[in-house]
């Protein structure tokens, strides 16, 4: 949605003062200044003063979902099969990082600002976990060339732990989450992804939630979350 838009449904202040806000500079997304009319999508940072927004939507919520393939991780309404529209929860919120229209398995989303960056930058060293079906038997030589390091992206991607499930599945560990990274990882080595399954984040896993279901993380998962951030 567009930043106006997106700043007054935080309760912060109107769109007026938005644009007031976005001549003096002083509104970024994703670090960089932001311009008039510019477009927010879930997964971005948007900060003022270099601050979070503060969410006065009373309290925090913090939701696990089980997304199915062809759900799209974003706000955009006019994108069919959009997250935030498939969730219909009855208060704003957004994903906490993304899954490609092609995989399943775990996303975050929550109202609380606060504790997307945490989340999602790559040097805390927050661990998610995938399990991975290819079209051809996985090998050591794979796993070990996938756990030290692939070179995708103009960059190689940081050590990671991968371990064999089945003959054509394994289960990996990342720190990080490059765009279409597990995906690019094995197109490199030969093999190509049949299915792709996030199954935890930090501390939260599916917990035997149902494809295409949601739910509240419980207390403990949440009291635990905070204190890893």
């Amino acid at each position: 949605m567009r930043i106006n838009k997106y700043i007054s449904e935080t309760k912060f202040c109107s769109r007026r003062e938005t644009n007031r806000l976005i001549a003096a500079g002083r509104i970024t997304i994703n670090g960089k200044v932001c311009e008039k009319g510019a477009i927010v999508e879930p997964h971005n940072i948007v900060l003022i003063d270099g601050k979070v927004i503060p969410v006065y939507d009373g309290e925090a919520v913090y939701l696990a979902l089980n997304k199915p393939v062809g759900i799209i991780c974003t706000a955009a309404e006019h994108v069919a099969g959009n997250i935030i529209q498939f969730v219909n929860y009855p208060s704003r919120i957004f994903a906490i990082g993304r899954l490609d229209k092609a995989s399943e398995g775990l996303i975050l989303l929550t109202n609380d600002g606060d504790i997307v960056n945490k989340i999602m930058r790559s040097e805390h060293n927050h661990e998610k976990e995938y399990v991975v079906s290819v079209d051809k038997p996985v090998t050591d030589e794979f796993m070990a060339t996938m756990a030290q390091g692939v070179a995708i992206l103009d960059t190689v991607t940081k050590p990671c732990q991968v371990f064999k499930e089945s003959e054509y599945e394994f289960r990996i560990i990342l720190t990080q989450g490059l765009n279409l990274q597990i995906r690019r990882m094995c197109k490199t080595l030969g093999y190509k992804v049949l299915k792709l399954e996030r199954i935890r984040i930090m501390n939260i896993t599916l917990d035997k939630l149902e494809r295409g279901k949601w739910r509240h993380l419980k207390d403990g998962e949440v009291h635990k979350l905070l204190s890893m951030l």
